[in-house]
C-alpha cells in the first residue's frame, strides 16, 4: 500500500512511525544517485530537514504536536520565497539574486505548522509551460515507465516526481493554467488548484497575477485536503457525500476534442462506471468555453502580466532564459494596457454566462488533459511538437482558471496502463463541495486504479 500524507499523519499519530523515519525515507529517496532526485529538486535541505523531524518528535513526546503536518516531509515549488535563499523560479537569470528577506505566507504556515521542508523543487522556467521541461537543470522523468523518458507534466515538474518517488509525502506548487494539476495527471497523482483567494500567495513569484493560484499535489484526495487546510485562509471538513445525491456534466464543448486512445478509453470507463454506481451525470453544451481560443489569441492575461514583471529583466539579459519561454513572454509586450482591459471585461461576461449553466450542478467532469506523456526528448528536438502539446496540456486545465474557479484532477486509468487525468471543477468558492464530491468519485474508482503501480 502507497503510504500517502494522511496515512503517514496517523501513522505518526498512533506512533507506528516517526517524523526522523519518514523524513529520512524521504531524503534517502532524493539522494538515490540512480533516481530522478537532482532533477525533481533544485535545492535540498537535508540537515535543516533533519533537525526538523528531531524537533517534532520531541514535541510529539512532550505533547505538543502542532497540527496534523507536524513532523511530515513536504516540498516547497522554486517559486515561493524561502528566507536565505534566492526565488529563482527555475531560471538562471534569478538564481543568484539577492536572497529572500522572509518565508512566502505559505512556507510560513507550512513551518508553523510543523511541516519537514524537504528542498525545493524544479519547474519550468518562470512556471510558464505545462510540459515540465526545463533546459537549465535538467528534466526529471515521469515515475511511468521511467526507462522511456516521459514528460513529468509542468509547471510544477518536480513536485508531481517527488511525490510519486516517496522524495516528500506532499508537495505545494502553483496553478496558472494547469500546473498542479498536469503533472497530477501525467504522474498518476492526486492535485488541487482551489479558488485563488482561499490561499496566500505572498512571497509567490507571479507569473499572472489574475491567474495564479497556490495548489498541492499528493497520492490522494484526503492528502490534498490535509495539506490545503494548513495553507487555506478557510479550511474546511472533508466528509463522504453519497455519490448518487451528486449531480455532474460533461462539457460538450472543446474539452473531448482530440483525445488520444489512451485517455478516450480510460475517462469514458471511468464515466460508465460512476453511472452504474448511480451517479447523476449530464451532458452540457458549454459552448462559451470555443470562445477561449480567440479571446486569448495574443497571449491573455498571461503573456501580458508576465511582460510586465519581466520586462526589465529580459532588457538586461534575455540570453539567460529559455528560448521557448521567452518567445510567450514577448508575446505580452504586443498587448496594451487598453486591450488588458478589455481582456478583463471579457472574462468578466464570460464567467457570468459560463456559471450560469454550471450553476445547477456539484461539478463539470473532463479529461484533465487530452493525451498522455510524450517524451521529453521528442519535444526537446521538435520545436513545432513542444509547442502543440504544450497549447494540447494546457487547454482544459486552463478553462478553469479563466473562470476562477477550484479543479481537482483525479487518477482513473486501469491497472498498467499510462496515467490518465479525470478532472472535476466547480465554480469559485465551491471548494469544499468539489472535494467532498472527489473523495466520492474517488472511492468509485479505487477498483479501476487501486493497482496501477504509479
Amino acid at each position: 500500500m502507497t503510504l500517502t500524507l494522511k496515512l503517514a499523519a496517523e501513522a505518526l499519530a498512533a506512533g507506528g512511525t516517526s517524523a526522523t523515519m519518514l523524513t529520512e525515507q524521504a531524503l534517502e529517496a532524493a539522494q538515490n544517485p540512480e533516481g530522478e532526485g537532482a532533477r525533481a529538486f533544485l535545492r535540498l535541505w537535508p540537515e535543516q530537514a533533519r533537525r526538523d523531524a528531531s524537533a517534532a518528535d520531541e514535541r510529539r513526546q512532550q505533547g505538543q504536536v502542532r497540527g496534523p503536518l507536524d513532523g511530515l516531509p513536504i516540498s516547497v515549488k522554486a517559486l515561493f520565497d524561502v528566507a536565505g535563499e534566492s526565488t529563482s523560479g527555475g531560471s538562471l537569470r534569478l538564481a543568484q539574486a539577492a536572497p529572500a528577506q522572509q518565508d512566502a505566507a505559505v512556507v510560513m504556515r507550512l513551518r508553523q505548522a510543523g511541516a519537514v521542508l524537504t528542498g525545493s523543487t524544479t519547474m519550468t522556467e518562470f512556471a510558464y509551460s505545462g510540459l515540465g521541461i526545463n533546459p537549465h537543470y535538467g528534466t526529471p522523468a515521469n515515475c511511468w515507465q521511467r526507462q522511456r523518458r516521459l514528460i513529468p507534466g509542468g509547471s510544477s515538474s518536480g513536485a508531481a516526481v517527488a511525490v510519486s518517488d516517496g522524495m516528500c509525502l506532499g508537495a505545494v506548487g502553483s496553478d496558472t493554467g494547469g500546473s498542479v494539476r498536469i503533472p497530477a495527471a501525467f504522474c498518476g497523482l492526486t492535485g488541487f488548484k482551489p479558488t485563488a483567494h482561499r490561499i496566500d500567495s505572498h512571497g509567490m513569484q507571479p507569473l499572472s497575477p489574475s491567474l495564479d493560484s497556490v495548489g498541492v499535489i499528493a497520492h490522494d484526495v484526503a492528502s490534498c485536503v490535509l495539506l490545503d487546510s494548513v495553507l487555506a485562509d478557510n479550511p474546511f471538513t472533508l466528509t463522504m457525500p453519497d455519490l448518487r445525491q451528486l449531480r455532474f456534466a460533461i462539457p460538450q464543448t472543446t474539452v473531448l476534442a482530440g483525445l488520444s486512445a489512451e485517455v478516450e478509453q480510460a475517462f469514458f470507463a471511468a464515466i460508465e462506471h460512476l453511472k452504474q454506481l448511480g451517479a447523476q451525470i449530464d451532458t452540457l453544451p458549454l459552448a462559451p468555453f470555443a470562445e477561449l481560443a480567440q479571446i486569448n489569441a495574443a497571449g491573455g492575461l498571461t503573456a501580458f502580466e508576465a511582460w510586465q514583471w519581466h520586462q526589465a529583466l529580459i532588457a538586461e539579459d534575455a540570453d539567460s532564459y529559455d528560448p521557448r519561454v521567452l518567445s510567450r513572454i514577448r508575446r505580452g509586450s504586443l498587448i496594451t494596457a487598453e486591450d488588458a482591459e478589455r481582456l478583463h471585461q471579457q472574462r468578466a461576461d464570460w464567467q457570468r454566462r459560463v456559471s450560469a449553466e454550471m450553476a445547477s450542478y456539484d461539478a463539470l467532469l473532463m479529461p484533465t488533459v487530452p493525451i498522455v506523456a510524450p517524451a521529453i526528448d521528442e519535444l526537446e528536438q521538435d520545436e513545432a511538437h513542444y509547442f502543440a502539446f504544450n497549447a494540447a496540456v494546457l487547454r482544459n486545465p486552463s478553462i478553469i482558471n479563466f473562470l476562477d474557479g477550484c479543479a481537482v484532477s483525479l487518477p482513473c486509468h486501469a491497472a498498467g496502463t499510462a496515467p490518465v487525468g479525470l478532472m472535476l471543477a466547480a465554480l469559485p468558492d465551491q471548494d469544499a463541495v468539489l472535494m467532498c464530491a472527489a473523495l466520492a468519485v474517488e472511492l468509485a474508482l479505487r477498483p479501476l486504479t487501486q493497482s496501477t503501480g504509479v
